[in-house]
């Protein structure tokens, strides 16, 4: 296990090294998401006083309102990772059609990413973040976003709380290193991230139970019943963020209104289920393990049950 405090710079490098035929350039992408999350989070901590809170008046392809955090975000994110080099593609939430950056033309990877996930609470200083999904570059078309989750390279978060964490894996682990403004490094703090099997914590919007189908009232009720106790911030970073460290259930499930569900798949479902399950845990949409979905369009929508592996699987079992 690596030492607490290990620079991340340093930590993915020891990780490359463990690859005798790596290039380098998954290293490369990663530290240009790292430098972009640092302007990120320095804009967030100013959010109250610089011009970046409220909307900008515009709707993105979701058809959501366009905060100018996320703007800026989105911005800042495309900005770092097509400099880089390294992607032949960027995806974002926030735009209808993948981007192809000049400088990406030799790139190895395409990479999905949520610029800033929870933007209703930008306003209101909760917890908000970014999540990524890296994938290799196959045939140089649109397909290559439209892989499987379990082909993912790399995936990850960062969290714009109390701290700001970054939480990644490439298939070895989960780790987390926060930032320590002092010095500018994110240092190694959440090595070896495990979630415990079973929880006491389920995050879900109740809100929206009348909306849902028998089976799935009954299921939150039994939890409810033996003493689980609910919390949702209604930020999926900051939602999982705790149910990869306390264990329990995350679960944004279809219901009458959405029935496709409302997290969209490549950005958000997929690098949060590459994250949990190697990590230990369990992400379903309720019929099948997110990693096995194959895409069919950018901004698909999948219901998401994710969290402790008995937990979940009680959850979406419907023998019970």
């Amino acid at each position: 296990m690596s030492a607490i405090g290990m620079d991340l710079n340093r930590f993915i490098l020891e990780e490359e090294r463990k690859y005798p035929k790596a290039t380098g350039s998954l290293t490369i992408a990663l530290t240009a998401i790292t430098s972009a999350a640092k302007i990120i989070a320095a804009h967030v901590r100013m959010a109250g006083l610089a011009d970046v809170l409220g909307a900008t008046g515009l709707t993105n392809v979701q058809g959501e309102e366009v905060q100018k955090l996320d703007e800026l975000s989105n911005r800042i994110l495309v900005q770092h990772l097509s400099d880089s080099g390294q992607f032949y593609a960027l995806a974002s939430e926030e735009m209808e059609e993948p981007l192809y950056p000049e400088k990406g033309k030799n790139g190895k990877y395409v990479i999905a990413f949520d610029p800033l996930d929870g933007s209703s609470n930008i306003d209101v200083n909760v917890s908000i973040g970014t999540i990524f999904s890296i994938h290799k570059k196959v045939s140089g078309t649109i397909d290559d976003f439209l892989q499987e989750g379990e082909k993912q390279v790399a995936a990850g978060y960062i969290i714009y709380g109390s701290s700001t964490v970054l939480v990644y894996s490439t298939g070895n682990g989960v780790n987390g290193f926060t930032l320590d403004p002092s010095v500018g490094l994110f240092l190694l703090s959440h090595p070896d991230m495990n979630i415990p099997g079973r929880g006491k914590i389920y995050s879900i919007n109740e809100g929206y139970y009348k909306r849902w189908d028998d089976s799935l009232r009954s299921k939150v009720d039994s939890f409810k019943e033996r003493g689980y106790s609910l919390r949702y911030i209604g930020s999926m970073v900051s939602d999982v963020h705790r149910t990869l460290i306390k264990g329990g259930i995350f679960a944004y499930p279809a219901d009458s209104k959405s029935p496709s569900g409302k997290l969209r798949l490549l950005y958000e479902a997929s690098p949060m289920a590459y994250l949990v399950e190697h990590a230990g845990g369990k992400a379903s949409n309720g019929v099948t393990d997110i990693l096995k979905v194959k895409p069919e369009k950018l901004h698909q929508r999948v219901p998401v049950f994710l969290g402790s592996r008995e937990d979940i699987e009680e959850m979406i079992n419907h023998n019970d």
